[in-house]
């Protein structure tokens, strides 16, 4: 049994780190819904379990004083997120979904929601050095086409709209027993290669929304300081060994016809919204 006070039910919201230490308002409100939706799927067994109590303390004339009344919830979905929650909140080196520890050393980066990690450790990885730690990994690349064709990481793929990113989820096989590594960077990883970092932890989140924390895939970092950080220091790890610029001179008409076709980007940042209806007919709306 997991005995949980009412009020403190739904302060677990403040305690969640919901993805690499993300405490936004949008996540609070997100698992606020989620508790509610399960607190009310468990309460009429909790409910059921409280007056049993109480018609055993009548029946033997034990006086009771005034006290909270406590909830108990059994293995249940609530437990469940419950106890995620916790383990989430109190070990920042967990992946997303809490079930090991993070293959890679991470840094602080401009991003405190995201997971950083450093030029340094990518080249460790493209030369094997964790291979002992990871299955499989991918480096995606979200910067356009010419840029991507003008050099970029060795082994990289490029999907630099949301579709696309959509598609190498839904086509991927993924296994929880295999540790496939997902590495996000675009120019400078300042704003292309974090929103679609975020806009594939959007769709893992909805796709396992019934089975919280589980995710495709865990194990996502966005490599600090982008391409050019990293072909500065380590341009034998990129093919061809070229670094073109976004804004590059000869590739202007190239840069519009992208940015038409990428301005939806933007939303990809705001919390995504969705009704919910429970047993008992009303409609919630949860985010993220």
């Amino acid at each position: 049994m997991f005995p949980l006070l009412k009020g403190q039910f739904f302060d677990y919201r403040k305690k969640l780190l919901f993805d690499e230490g993300n405490t936004t308002a949008e996540n609070e409100n997100q698992v606020e819904k989620l508790f509610t939706k399960n607190f009310e799927e468990c309460s009429s067994g909790a409910t059921a379990a409280q007056q049993e109590r109480k018609r055993r303390r009548t029946a033997e004339n034990t006086p009771t004083s005034p006290q909270h009344d406590d909830v108990i919830v059994a293995d249940s979905p609530v437990s469940d997120v419950i106890r995620a929650v916790e383990r989430l909140s109190t070990h920042s080196d967990l992946v997303a979904d809490g079930s090991r520890n993070n293959a890679l050393p991470t840094i602080a980066g401009k991003h405190k929601d995201l997971k950083a990690i450093a030029s340094e450790t990518m080249t460790a990885v493209l030369n094997g050095d964790y291979d002992h730690h990871i299955d499989h990994v991918t480096v995606i690349d979200c910067r356009y086409p010419y840029e991507f064709d003008g050099g970029h990481i060795r082994g990289a793929i490029n999907l630099y709209t949301k579709d696309a990113v959509h598609n190498f989820l839904n086509e991927t096989v993924t296994s929880s027993d295999k540790n496939h590594v997902i590495v996000f960077h675009c120019e400078f990883s300042s704003e292309r290669g974090p929103k679609m970092y975020r806009h594939l932890r959007s769709l893992d989140r909805d796709l396992n929304q019934d089975s919280y924390p589980r995710l495709n895939f865990p194990e996502v970092y966005l490599l600090e300081g982008g391409y050019k950080a990293f072909y500065q220091q380590y341009e034998n790890h990129c093919f061809p060994q070229r670094y073109v610029p976004m804004l590059h001179e000869e590739h202007a008409k190239d840069l519009r016809h992208f940015r038409v076709k990428s301005k939806s980007w933007a939303a990809g940042d705001k919390p995504r919204h969705r009704s919910r209806v429970d047993k008992t007919g009303r409609t919630f709306r949860l985010a993220f």
